[in-house]
């Protein structure tokens, strides 16, 4: 596995080919625009080739493009000119469900807070560890933890309330 992530780490198009859809998600899910998530994954993988960092496994990399995903999201998320713009809702659950069910489940991840659809993400799409995304979103394994948790109660409320049965 090491020789053949090597030659991987050598070729930044296939990291692109590999991650592209991770990245384009989690920028989506974040933005919630497909404007600003083409943006932000412009941005990560203009950072990639600048930056061409060496890593020491696929995890290595797939945790480097995620921190970097969040950190171009936020950087987006908090532009002066984008508290004065208008989003249009676009649909994510199209790209990341396969059935109307999903698609139910996502529109209702998406209007969680941020804080908790960041987790929520990360843990069920992305499928990563509590330590992994305490790592990225560099908040306390304890903190995600709790997030996780409260968004699970506060999504199972909200599906209650809104018909779906439990």
């Amino acid at each position: 596995m090491e020789k053949s992530f090597a030659r991987m780490e050598q070729n930044p198009e296939q990291i692109i080919r590999t991650y592209s859809d991770m990245v384009y998600r989690l920028a989506f899910a974040r933005t919630r625009s497909k404007e600003d998530a083409d943006e932000v994954y412009q941005e990560v993988f203009l950072r990639l080739l600048k930056k061409n960092p060496v890593f020491e496994s696929p995890e290595h990399c797939k945790a480097w493009l995620l921190r970097v995903t969040v950190n171009c999201s936020n950087t987006l998320l908090g532009a002066s000119w984008r508290k004065r713009t208008v989003v249009l809702q676009e649909s994510m659950e199209d790209m990341v469900c396969q059935d109307e069910e999903s698609k139910d489940l996502y529109r209702e991840i998406s209007r969680l807070p941020q804080k908790y659809r960041d987790v929520i993400h990360l843990f069920y799409y992305e499928e990563l560890s509590i330590a992994e995304i305490s790592k990225i979103l560099r908040r306390k394994e304890s903190a995600v933890r709790t997030q996780l948790t409260r968004a699970r109660k506060l999504l199972e409320k909200m599906l209650k309330e809104d018909g779906y049965g439990f």
